[in-house]
């Protein structure tokens, strides 16, 4: 297997992040071109019309616009961004900017919308649809909000990085299933042929019983943005936001979860307890990396006596690895992006048509629409999320933490109200010691 794939995969999704940020570069031109061709057979349909958001006009924010304008040509919409919201005024212009310069549109001066209530006044058009992309910590409060205008939604993963975040993710999960909403979370592989054709196999018992997996994403550090004195300390953290798990629930949450969500797919259950260990040895510098972590291992017990080996780091000079392995008692799956390989009496190797999965998932959301289809992710990826949380309290703590721990847990890293001003660099987190919020 070629442990290097998903990464070049996942940083296409993330290209825009990296560049727009550190470098305040123009748009990708690949997604630009992608995105005018989109349009342009669009616009000399007669499709009905799907008039989407975006919450959050960064780099994801940004590839999940111009994919859900690509997904039109598949679902059968036009689709038409009718609002632009984001805490600054450069990317909101920014994105605006790509699509003109992609041949699309040009959304009008009163739809861009920028600050902490921005999303507030985006959910108060006539969208069909709010894409969430804005760093983590804001998620579950966006999407509640996005429920609360009964916006079809798509949401970027995790979508919180406390216990008390999750449970207003989920109270606003059950609702938008009340109010037969569409909910699509960015939790691609879910959306990736290869995976669903494998997970069909396994779950059909193929490989046997499971009884254990194992989970990596290990790699080397990505973006960074270092303070600047001129800006408070909020911005400062909201700009370099991967470094600080009030805004990112670090990169446990923040990126492995996409394994750990897996790890739920395949176990068709939710973990009893976890314990691991965590730390930082190489991005030590706190003025680059706030306080994070940059690896962490964890063991998570499911029920009948299965457990799944998680290990996510991001260290540059190591060796890197993104992919599941599933052990079951008679055979063996091996899966990572485009790839999936069963061992056993029932073997079997991917080989059928493999579709962009960022595209997909926008495509799934935008069919289910127009045919009036049951589709809501809510639930299953803010129990993802909880995974991911919940390892990063066994780590930060030293500490046995028990599902029921983490979900009903009070300690708050997201205020529900946030300005600019002092924010004081939190501590690096000792276990034994006490977490770090």
């Amino acid at each position: 297997m070629n442990p290097m794939n998903p990464l070049h995969i996942e940083n296409t999704r993330r290209s825009f992040l990296g560049t727009s940020i550190a470098a305040g570069l123009a748009l990708p031109t690949a997604f630009s071109l992608l995105s005018a061709r989109a349009h342009a057979q669009d616009a000399k349909s007669a499709a009905p019309k799907l008039k989407i958001a975006v919450v959050g006009c960064g780099g994801r924010g940004t590839g999940a616009m111009f994919n859900a304008i690509d997904a039109g040509k598949t679902s059968g919409y036009t689709i038409e961004v009718v609002a632009l919201g984001d805490l600054f005024a450069e990317r909101v212009a920014r994105a605006n900017a790509g699509l003109v310069q992609a041949g699309i549109q040009e959304v009008s001066a009163q739809f861009l919308f920028t600050g902490f209530d921005a999303y507030k006044r985006v959910c108060e058009t006539d969208c069909d649809v709010i894409i969430l992309a804005t760093p983590p910590g804001f998620r579950s409060i966006h999407f509640a909000a996005a429920v609360e205008a009964k916006k079809h939604i798509f949401t970027e993963k995790p979508v919180a990085v406390d216990g008390p975040g999750v449970r207003r993710f989920l109270a606003a999960a059950a609702k938008s299933k009340e109010l037969g909403l569409k909910v699509v979370a960015g939790t691609q592989r879910r959306h990736e042929q290869s995976y669903i054709e494998a997970m069909e196999r396994i779950h059909r018992g193929d490989i046997g019983k499971v009884v254990a997996a194992r989970c990596y994403w290990n790699m080397g550090s990505l973006w960074n943005v270092s303070p600047e004195a001129t800006k408070t300390e909020v911005e400062n953290q909201v700009r370099n936001w991967l470094y600080h798990s009030w805004l990112s629930g670090d990169h446990i949450v923040e990126q492995h979860v996409h394994q750990l969500d897996v790890m739920q797919w395949v176990m068709q259950a939710d973990p009893v307890l976890v314990r691991g260990v965590g730390g930082r040895q190489s991005r030590t510098d706190a003025k680059l990396y706030g306080h994070i972590f940059d690896h962490f291992g964890l063991e998570y017990v499911y029920p009948g006596d299965r457990f799944v080996l998680s290990m996510c780091r991001q260290q540059d000079g190591t060796d890197g690895k993104v992919e599941e392995i599933i052990s079951g008692s008679e055979g063996m799956a091996e899966l990572n992006s485009g790839v999936a390989n069963l061992t056993g009496p029932k073997a079997w190797k991917f080989n059928g048509k493999q579709t962009n999965p960022y595209l997909q998932e926008h495509v799934d959301l935008q069919n289910a629409i127009r045919t009036s289809s049951p589709l809501n992710e809510g639930e299953q990826v803010a129990k993802s999320t909880l995974v991911a949380i919940m390892g990063r309290m066994a780590a930060y703590s030293g500490k046995d933490v028990t599902w029921e721990q983490a979900l009903t847990s009070d300690e708050v890293l997201m205020p529900e109200a946030v300005e600019f001003g002092p924010r004081p660099e939190a501590p690096v987190a000792i276990p034994g010691k006490g977490a770090s919020t």
